[in-house]
């Protein structure tokens, strides 16, 4: 969450950091106003506070020297009844704000470039040769139905469209991959959890999934329990509401979870393939720093993703999202994108972000520094997708014949 705070003190340039993001006129015109009235209100509760403590202390004196204490008393009650009103008045309006404010997405960076989409973002650097092939290669989907091991009909039967059954060959990579992604993340310093592949309602607010993007989750009908969109819900929120200890941070995690997305507003895009599923199995790292950490620990993370899928033999490249592209929690973000040979494009395959202490401000994460409690930031990163990294690996490794070969590092995993 924004700081509410810094809002009603610099409001004018948060405003034009937020339009950066996109964020509308009319939604900033309710901030500007309600976070004014807010101000005002206070100010008018903590004058009357001040004068009630005044005519307090007065007590003693007109004891001392014998003097009516009734009109004082008087005073005292009246002020005390309007500092009740006022602080019930302060109360409301804080929720409105906080409650708008939680809609509100992270400042971005000024080192994020302006744009409107995708087509703005900027790539970094490519990494890795293409392949090259004697043959016309296939896309995934054409060699999953050939030889059977992606069952797109028999997964639309089971549950509906976008979601696959995996068989052979395809399933034991899907499971060779995520331990040796889990495996990579751990010789790099993440510390691997199991953890809950369903959240709450406080849990999934902490990250910034709700209230804003509701209508994407899969909710338990009677629980107050959604299917998680991502592991950077868990991880991140083991820390919800605590006060961590200066020496233990950056903290570096990593997990695998199956991860759950409507996939609302997506109509018409991806519909064939592994792309954009429904269900699909993820290794995520998320890191917890001091606010002098998060950008060391931010190259750390998009490094260890990057050799990740130059182990496995994968031409990819480092993309800036620009303004338009950038996520709802992020400050900054640095996109990999994979080369697909069937689609003749690359495609992203993991995205790392800096949150900064956008998520830390709404989880009430932070660290002891001497008698002060600070926020952390907090960054989370695939790493990677594992469907669009099994969908990578069998359009580049592709053979004429249509059989995939096994990239050498997870020949040991198979």
């Amino acid at each position: 969450m924004i700081d509410v705070r810094e809002l009603q003190k610099d409001f004018e340039n948060i405003a034009t950091a937020l339009k950066r993001k996109g964020v509308d006129e009319s939604t900033l015109d309710n901030l500007k106003a309600l976070a004014q009235d807010t101000k005002l209100k206070r100010q008018e509760m903590e004058g009357v506070t001040a004068e009630q403590n005044k005519l307090s202390k007065e007590f003693g004196r007109y004891k001392r020297e014998g003097l009516d204490i009734a009109p004082l008393q008087a005073n005292i009650n009246e002020l005390k009844s309007n500092k009740q009103v006022l602080e019930d008045e302060v109360r409301v309006l804080e929720e409105k704000l906080t409650s708008i404010a939680l809609g509100v997405p992270n400042l971005p960076d000024d080192c994020v470039p302006d744009g409107a989409d995708e087509e703005e973002n900027v790539v970094l650097e490519t990494i890795g040769e293409k392949p090259e092939f004697s043959f016309e290669p296939k896309e995934h989907w054409d060699l999953g139905e050939q030889d059977g091991s992606l069952d797109f009909p028999r997964g639309v039967k089971l549950a509906k469209s976008r979601f696959v059954a995996m068989r052979g060959q395809a399933a034991k990579m899907e499971r060779a991959l995520i331990n040796y992604m889990l495996d990579f993340n751990s010789k790099r310093g993440f510390e691997e959890w199991y953890v809950p592949f369903m959240a709450n309602t406080n849990t999934l607010q902490g990250t910034g999934q709700l209230p804003k993007f509701e209508d994407d989750l899969f909710k338990i009908e009677g629980e107050d329990l959604y299917l998680i969109p991502t592991a950077e819900v868990v991880l991140t929120n083991l820390y919800n509401d605590e006060i961590i200890a200066a020496e233990e941070l950056p903290l570096l995690l990593t997990s695998y979870t199956p991860c759950f997305r409507k996939e609302a507003g997506s109509a018409g895009r991806d519909t064939r393939g592994l792309i954009r599923q429904h269900q699909f199995d993820k290794v995520e790292m998320v890191a917890i720093t001091k606010p002098e950490q998060s950008q060391e620990v931010f190259e750390k993370m998009v490094t260890c993703a990057s050799e990740l899928l130059t182990s496995l033999g994968l031409s990819h490249q480092k993309v800036q999202l620009c303004t338009g592209d950038l996520g709802f929690s992020a400050a900054t973000t640095i996109d990999l994108e994979v080369w697909l040979p069937g689609q003749n494009k690359y495609r992203e395959i993991s995205s790392i972000s800096n949150t900064k202490e956008f998520q830390s401000r709404r989880a009430k994460i932070r660290f002891k520094d001497g008698k002060k409690n600070i926020l952390t930031h907090t960054l989370n990163g695939s790493s990677l997708a594992v469907g669009r990294t099994l969908v990578a690996i069998m359009e580049n490794y592709q053979n004429e014949d249509g059989t995939v070969s096994i990239p050498d590092v997870l020949k040991k995993y198979m």
